[in-house]
């Protein structure tokens, strides 16, 4: 039990990380930032206590538990508040000179979320007695719980509980699958606290039923001086943990396949995951039920009702909530950018993976950059801004496997049967002439329309067209340059959808080239498209974001509200588009594509292949 020193000591050190999260501003409603600082002050009360129970979690294995918070203020007020912190220690101690402030003692890390004190508590006005869930999940290290009174503006450290700790903080954990670099490969790749020096990561896997075999994994991580600024090597810093990535390969199409990752001991014991399973991918050109989710946007939300950094991804979890729903009717998944909104806040990470847990352990899981996980400046993006929180992409490169030849240019192609997806990297230069300017002309030329007719085009920020209030100022509706770099090449082969996000909102256009509709259908699409539909699909869980009062002729569908993709491939002529919404799950906006090959061959607008009068 902790001594009344003790305490004040912790407290002191406290007032130093409290001081770090005023002094590094964060994108978006940061509850963190309306502390005030310079008047904390810490009042250590033999009187108050917090007490966290179960001390021990996840016997059973599990990767998440939910546990009781309870608290005792004598000198209570309406806005006390409860701290989460892992680890538990978060002295000075354990901190590194990369924390350093002008003065000792060091910086060190940030809690992890926070609940009023009064949060499902009417009474406690009256008795300054409280009890609060919180569910934790397995970070490979332990929690402790802060209390403070005089709310936000006037932090007083009361009181600090008794830690809590997963039976195995180091369990493999958090799956997410991924393409490979050719369609009969998929990767998996986790999180744990096994480094290669204490273990041998694998993948135990083989068809449903059938003779498993043993897949070896490669093991990266990630340190302060990976990362390019505060507050992601500064008082957002957690230690990430080990990332694995297994390989399988040479896989039957359309197969059900069990796995379970491993870790073989020094001594020869193997730690076990659950066991999982997936469908491979289809052939290329394969003539099935194809069905593919995507949405840009989501971030991470906390079910316990805690707040957190960003705390304005209010649709998140009723998005992730219809796709695990639904998980048996549809394929493969595309987030195309602005992940988990962690903005360099490490241990929002672990807090994504495991909310996504049940959909990227289950299907492909594949994600885009956006300015969240890229943007800083000097650090080679596109945008110098400080999107990213300092982690310049150092974390979704990491935690997340792409098929791109190189991770730090986070743009891939990739096929899923009677699709080709061309993903581009809006963080780094997409212009004429650049390197990521030949890869997508590259992706467009190179499939085979008879065989893979449905062309998609997916990227973070609006390339293409979008009524969005910040995007309509300027006049520009998109991204400037985008539209004028790549319309061309959308219109030379024929791409049938561009779909992005950025904008948290739904919006679709009619088939566009040049800022003129090649079709006044709205629903029904038969035959040439003569242009490519844009779609804006940013509702995946951001605080939404509203559109300019401008009518376009270009625009068909808006709306305001949080909602995902889905495209049905039915056969190589028939494709269903659907957007459904988040909170229930109906169709809000749909229409369909009915055309056969020699309709993609046929010529448009610029768009007309060489001919010659030459018998």
């Amino acid at each position: 039990m902790m001594g009344k020193g003790d305490m004040q000591v912790i407290g002191l050190r406290l007032l130093v990380i409290l001081w770090g999260l005023y002094t590094v501003t964060s994108h978006g409603d940061q509850p963190f930032s309306k502390i005030s600082i310079h008047e904390t002050v810490f009042a250590l009360d033999d009187a108050a206590y917090v007490k966290a129970s179960p001390l021990l979690l996840g016997l059973k294995g599990q990767t998440s538990e939910w546990l009781t918070v309870t608290l005792h203020n004598p000198n209570q007020s309406i806005d006390d508040w409860i701290g989460v912190f892992s680890p538990a220690n978060f002295s000075a101690a354990i901190c590194t000179p990369e924390s350093s402030m002008t003065a000792p003692p060091l910086l060190c890390t940030a809690p992890i979320k926070f609940q009023y004190a009064n949060y499902s508590n009417a009474n406690y006005r009256d008795t300054g007695k409280a009890s609060l869930k919180f569910q934790l999940i397995n970070q490979r290290s332990d929690f402790s719980f802060a209390l403070f009174t005089g709310g936000l503006s006037k932090p007083k450290l009361v009181a600090v509980s008794n830690s809590v700790v997963f039976a195995n903080p180091n369990a493999p954990n958090y799956p997410r699958l991924a393409q490979g670099k050719t369609w009969n490969e998929m990767t998996v790749t986790w999180t744990s606290g096994y480094g290669i020096d204490e273990a041998e990561p694998f993948v135990e896997w083989g068809r449903r039923g059938e003779e498993k075999q043993h897949s070896p994994a490669g093991t990266l991580t990630i340190d302060r001086k990976s990362l390019c600024g505060a507050p992601a090597r500064t008082v957002g810093w957690r230690d990430p943990g080990f990332i694995h990535t297994g390989f399988l390969k040479e896989l039957w199409p359309n197969s059900v396949y069990t796995y379970k990752l491993g870790h073989k001991l020094l001594n020869g014991l193997v730690i076990w995951s659950h066991v999982y399973q997936f469908k491979s991918s289809p052939y290329p050109g394969q003539n099935s039920l194809q069905r593919v989710i995507i949405f840009g946007d989501m971030g991470k939300d906390e079910v316990d009702g805690s707040n957190d950094y960003n705390n304005y991804q209010h649709g998140s979890l009723n998005t992730t909530k219809q796709l695990i729903g639904d998980l048996k009717n549809y394929d493969i998944v595309f987030h195309i950018g602005d992940i988990c909104y962690a903005n360099g806040y490490l241990s929002q990470w672990d807090q994504f993976t495991a909310q996504v847990e049940p959909i990227a352990s289950a299907v492909p899981y594949m994600v885009a950059s956006g300015n969240h996980e890229r943007d800083w400046p000097n650090s080679g993006s596109f945008y110098e801004n400080n999107d990213s929180g300092g982690e310049c992409g150092v974390l979704a490169e990491t935690m997340f496997y792409v098929p791109a030849e190189n991770r730090a240019k986070f743009w891939y192609s990739t096929d899923y049967g009677m699709f080709r997806f061309c993903i581009a990297d809006t963080e780094h230069d997409w212009r004429e002439g650049t390197e990521q300017y030949k890869f997508i002309e590259e992706c467009f030329a190179t499939v085979d329309r008879q065989k893979q007719p449905w062309l998609i085009f997916l990227a973070h920020r609006v390339l293409g067209y979008s009524s969005t209030s910040f995007y309509a100022v300027d006049g520009a509706f998109g991204e400037p340059m985008g539209r004028e770099s790549l319309q061309k090449l959308w219109q030379k082969y024929k791409v049938d959808i561009a779909i992005y996000g950025h904008a948290h909102n739904y919006e679709r256009t009619c088939p566009v080239f040049e800022n003129t509709c090649t079709s006044n259908e709205k629903h029904a699409y038969k035959g040439s498209l003569n242009g490519t539909i844009h779609v804006v699909a940013g509702g995946g869980g951001a605080s939404l974001t509203e559109f300019a009062n401008i009518n376009t002729t270009w625009s068909l569908v808006k709306d305001v509200d949080y909602g995902f993709l889905k495209l049905t491939a039915f056969d190589h002529s028939n494709l269903l588009f659907e957007y459904k919404k988040s909170s229930n799950g109906k169709v809000f906006d749909s229409f369909k594509i009915s055309r056969d090959y020699k309709d993609i061959l046929a010529c448009t607008v610029d768009s007309c292949p060489t001919t010659t009068l030459a018998s």
